[in-house]
């Protein structure tokens, strides 16, 4: 099933098996002109109580949770990771945004190649495109980011650098400190060699971005197993939020940096966006 909106924007209904009382799952494809490529994204919509499927009310509008990939992940992950979130929509009455982070973006505009502009590509396309075609309520207070590992991190580097855009802010096994990891996961080949390029290292990283940050100015929300790789850049971040007065919600449970620890985790998460969009 396939409606054309523009010359470069085309929907594509995927059915993914969810319960009947769940929320309208969405593929789409846009062009983006900062990754050089087409790209696609996953949009859950609340389904219309006492309506037939895909008939959205549209007087209705919606706060916004946008969810961020992993290293070697897709738009995809989170459907797999956390099916439970096409109902989750239905209850609490959101948009989920599954963005597509390629297999080693770190959602940062990349300094060595000019393709992989995530940072532009999700503040100045992605969003603004979300808001135009989706019923969403279009302000920060009414619009979180999240996501699992490279997603952790891109979730709360994203959100500090644009809290005009986005009021709250998450991880789940966060890579917030790339650092004690030079030679890993793509970075030598995304932000040059870590010998060679020290200081652009350390500017990259959540660390440091959390400097700029003001009390109050996001709610966060950030959590990691007690197995995990990142548990130690966890609670360095934590103890940093501390240092600066930075007001926080940091959990540490038992699981490691796999699905099933995700899984469990985004549900708090929501709860914690679904109280703050609430409030505002």
């Amino acid at each position: 099933m396939k409606k054309l909106f523009t010359a470069n924007c085309i929907f594509i209904l995927v059915l993914l098996g969810m319960q009947a009382i769940a929320g309208n799952v969405d593929t789409i494809q846009i062009q983006s002109s900062y990754l050089k490529k087409a790209t696609k994204f996953v949009v859950i919509q609340p389904s219309n109580q006492g309506q037939q499927r895909n008939q959205l009310n549209t007087q209705a509008r919606y706060p916004v949770v946008y969810l961020l990939n992993g290293y070697d992940g897709n738009y995809a992950q989170w459907t797999k990771t956390a099916p439970q979130l096409a109902k989750t929509a239905d209850d609490l009455k959101m948009i989920f945004v599954y963005p597509d982070g390629g297999k080693s973006s770190w959602y940062f505009d990349s300094p060595t190649d000019s393709s992989m502009q995530y940072e532009s590509y999700i503040i100045k396309e992605l969003v603004p495109y979300v808001d135009a075609n989706f019923p969403t309520k279009a302000n920060p207070k009414s619009r979180a980011i999240t996501g699992l590992s490279m997603g952790g991190h891109g979730g709360l580097y994203l959100a500090i650098r644009h809290s005009d855009v986005f009021g709250a802010a998450g991880s789940t096994s966060g890579g917030f400190d790339f650092r004690p990891f030079p030679k890993s996961w793509n970075l030598p080949n995304i932000l040059g060699e870590y010998e060679t390029n020290q200081a652009r290292w350390y500017d990259y990283t959540v660390m440091r971005q959390v400097e700029l940050l003001t009390n109050k100015q996001l709610a966060i929300i950030f959590d990691c197993g007690v197995d995990d790789i990142f548990i130690t850049v966890n609670r360095a971040l934590h103890e940093k939020l501390l240092q600066l007065k930075i007001d926080h919600d940091y959990i540490e449970r038992s699981g490691g940096h796999n699905h099933p620890y995700w899984r469990s985790s985004i549900d708090f998460q929501m709860l914690f966006f679904h109280q703050f969009f609430q409030k505002n």
